[in-house]
């Protein structure tokens, strides 16, 4: 095989891989490193026998990122505060026209889920990765795990009934989020206490990360008046320079803060039934770089 025509198979399947890694890691450059693995071994394999490119580098990404995993979660137990996956810009644009694959995807990729499949054992993420965001077959994904396909069919019925279990349907109607989104700001900016509680759920929960690198809750704070009360109060801090936009981030509307033109903050609701259920607040800068520039309206 060619050079040229190495590169470029991997190229047409980049998308693919980082989607699989960043879903299975939660964190950018934990991705890279994986996807930037494979192609070391796409690279350097005899691929005489590779009949379909896309299957073989999905699984040797697979693989890698659940030997990452497996070493990233003990790490992760030392994480000062709370640990959140690492907020991304999504646009799926005219690639992704179909309103309900879009909604397949924004799940996918929501930190809502991310959230849960912290929990998930390494295999039993891996295969919901594969099976619930790109719908690849239950075969396939046993090859890719060197399992029997009873064995993962097993592992997807568990973790999907752990996801399920773990996070409640939140509704995906991009408007609505938005709406509650713009809201939310309006009323932390201007310090109206009442004008949140109505749109706060009563047992509404806030979780900061910040990696002890910045100040941010140490601990998840739930109920609406103690998030109502502490958002107000942290709207009243300066921050200099600051400016305020609204980005889409993991399939959803977020509020994007700026501090002398450099993210300062990602914030993300959670939204059901009209009321916001979770606050998401990122703020370690090391979870930051990808909102350096991103677009906004």
């Amino acid at each position: 095989m060619a050079t040229d025509t190495v590169t470029d198979l991997f190229e047409e399947h980049r998308p693919v891989l980082t989607g699989v890694a960043y879903r299975m890691l939660g964190r950018i450059a934990d991705a890279e490193d994986v996807v930037q693995e494979a192609w070391l071994r796409w690279s350097s394999d005899r691929r005489d026998d590779v009949k379909e490119p896309r299957g073989y580098l999905v699984r040797i990404t697979t693989r890698l990122a659940i030997d990452r995993l497996r070493h990233v979660k003990s790490r992760r137990e030392s994480y000062v505060g709370p640990w959140l996956p690492e907020p991304i810009v999504t646009d799926f644009g005219p690639s992704v026209p179909d309103t309900a694959e879009r909604a397949v995807l924004a799940e996918s990729v929501s930190l809502a889920v991310l959230v849960v499949l912290e929990s998930l054992s390494p295999l039993e993420r891996a295969v919901f990765v594969l099976r619930e965001a790109f719908g690849f077959p239950y075969a396939e994904i046993a090859t890719t795990l060197e399992k029997s396909e009873a064995a993962v069919r097993q592992l997807a019925g568990r973790a999907r009934k752990h996801v399920d279990e773990r996070k409640h349907r939140f509704d995906v109607d991009p408007a609505e989020c938005r709406d509650l989104t713009e809201r939310f700001l309006s009323a932390a900016s201007g310090g109206d206490l009442e004008g949140l509680l109505s749109i706060l759920a009563p047992d509404v929960r806030l979780v900061g990360d910040s990696g002890g690198k910045t100040k941010a809750p140490l601990r998840v704070m739930q109920s609406a008046d103690k998030v109502g009360r502490f958002v107000v109060a942290i709207s009243q801090q300066p921050v200099p320079d600051a400016e305020f936009r609204f980005v889409e981030a993991n399939g959803a509307p977020a509020i994007l803060i700026l501090s002398g033109g450099k993210p300062d903050t990602v914030m993300q609701m959670e939204v059901l039934d009209g009321r916001i259920q979770c606050v998401y607040i990122v703020r370690n800068p090391d979870k930051l770089a990808a909102f350096a520039g991103p677009d906004t309206d």
